[in-house]
């Protein structure tokens, strides 16, 4: 039995909702007070630290798993993402370099491997596309929405998502969302 969804629009989905944010969150500021605690020279704090930034991704990805917030049938997303991450090395290079301009060249260092690591994961994502060659999902007759900051695509009737629904990859909310013709 698959947990995708088990959540989704019932009473517990905007719960189930929060805690997957406040656990993303959670792994953000971990991994954020074990950057501050190798700063110190205190490596077994940060590491204790990281240890709960792993786990809190675990949690935030189960419980957007039981509000259905990302597609059961992934592989489509899969192929956007990769299209993310190819891409979020330059950004991420442009940005190194703006940061090294303003004189802070120790983080635009840590900046420029963030970048390759990047489109690392375009090239791990490639790989599995290649190895499982997933068949195209079948949208003959099917609404597609295209969210324009990111290009993540909605099959179906967008309209019948919340009002909150936002973009599962970028958090753009539905209302920018453009009907593919």
């Amino acid at each position: 039995m698959s947990l995708h969804g088990l959540t989704k629009g019932t009473p517990l989905e905007k719960a189930v909702g929060a805690l997957a944010q406040g656990e993303a969150n959670g792994v953000m500021m971990y991994y954020a007070l074990a950057q501050l605690a190798k700063e110190k020279g205190m490596d077994d704090v940060a590491e204790t630290l990281i240890q709960s930034a792993n786990q809190e991704a675990v949690h935030a990805g189960f419980y957007a798993t039981l509000n259905g917030k990302y597609p059961q049938d992934f592989w489509a997303l899969l192929e956007i993402i990769k299209k993310a991450e190819y891409s979020g090395q330059q950004q991420i290079k442009d940005l190194a370099d703006k940061v090294r301009a303003a004189g802070f060249a120790e983080a635009a260092d840590q900046m420029e491997i963030f970048a390759k690591q990047e489109y690392h994961h375009g090239e791990v994502i490639d790989e599995l596309l290649k190895k499982y060659n997933p068949p195209k999902a079948d949208t003959t007759g099917k609404k597609i929405y295209v969210c324009p900051v990111c290009g993540f695509e909605y099959v179906g009737d967008i309209n019948a998502e919340p009002e909150d629904w936002t973009c599962p990859l970028c958090g753009q909310p539905k209302s920018v969302f453009k009907e593919k013709v």
